[in-house]
């Protein structure tokens, strides 16, 4: 594994997964996911993208460490069954918890879609630029 394909292709990859969470959360469905105050937000932001940063990295380690992933489709493929397995087990355990009382069926599965839509467009950004970095 190329450590530079990692990082450049994780960190790109953070990016993007965060610019989509603001568009789908933040923008598209704004109204649809229960809003949670916070007077904090810059350490949620900061949160949020690390988190984003991570999920990324998770990705770019399995693309360039085990399975040479590095084209859009094959990318885009592999981020979409990531993205639904991740929104699957996150939603199932955020409908099992307490401090998530308003979570209900129709926040689960747009949530798993919207998981699997910005998976696999993550996935493909991250492949891309394995590609271009090559091996």
């Amino acid at each position: 594994m190329k450590t530079n394909n990692f990082l450049a292709s994780g960190f790109a990859g953070g990016i993007v997964y965060f610019l989509l969470g603001w568009l789908f959360y933040g923008i598209l469905l704004i109204d649809f996911f229960p809003s949670q105050e916070n007077a904090e937000e810059m350490q949620t932001m900061l949160m949020i993208f690390l988190g984003c940063l991570s999920y990324a990295l998770f990705i770019a380690y399995i693309y360039t460490k085990w399975a040479q992933i590095s084209t859009l489709g094959t990318g885009a493929k592999a981020g979409a069954l990531i993205g639904l397995f991740m929104g699957l087990t996150w939603n199932f355990f955020a409908m099992a918890m307490p401090c998530y009382p308003d979570y209900n069926w129709s926040h689960f599965g747009a949530d798993v879609i919207v998981m699997i839509i910005s998976s696999a467009i993550t996935g493909a950004v991250i492949a891309v630029v394995n590609g271009k970095l090559g091996d």
